[in-house]
């Protein structure tokens, strides 16, 4: 069992920066690929960022591509969402999830989750 826990989330202006962190216990996630989701009020969960288990590849949705940036630090068992230029359309809360082996846009695909950590950005 992988437990997850995020952080760092909260409330922001239009244009801020967060961070968030999302730190696990239980095993090492060295062999985990990782993603970020998302899920709005009244919308679907969806994908945000993904990362290989080593960090070398990254995937992002286009709406917050060039925006933020996803990373991770295996040694510190944490993967951590930069977010920049935020934008009210960001407002969601914010899950981290583990799966063996390869990242997927498929939130289906994720084994382990986190509790969520809300986001809102006003404008």
């Amino acid at each position: 069992q992988v437990q997850l826990v995020e952080s760092g989330g909260g409330l922001v202006q239009a244009g801020d920066s967060l961070r968030l962190s999302c730190a696990a216990s239980g095993r090492t996630l060295i062999t985990y690929a990782l993603g970020w989701f998302r899920q709005a009020p009244g919308k679907e969960r969806e994908f945000v960022a993904g990362i290989s288990r080593s960090g070398s590849t990254t995937d992002y949705t286009t709406s917050v591509k060039g925006r933020f940036t996803i990373s991770r630090d295996n040694a510190k068992n944490t993967v951590y969402l930069q977010m920049n230029s935020l934008k009210p359309e960001d407002t969601a809360v914010y899950y981290c999830a583990a799966k063996l082996w390869a990242y997927s846009k498929n939130d289906e695909a994720y084994e382990f989750w986190g509790q969520g950590t809300q986001v809102t950005v006003s404008s």
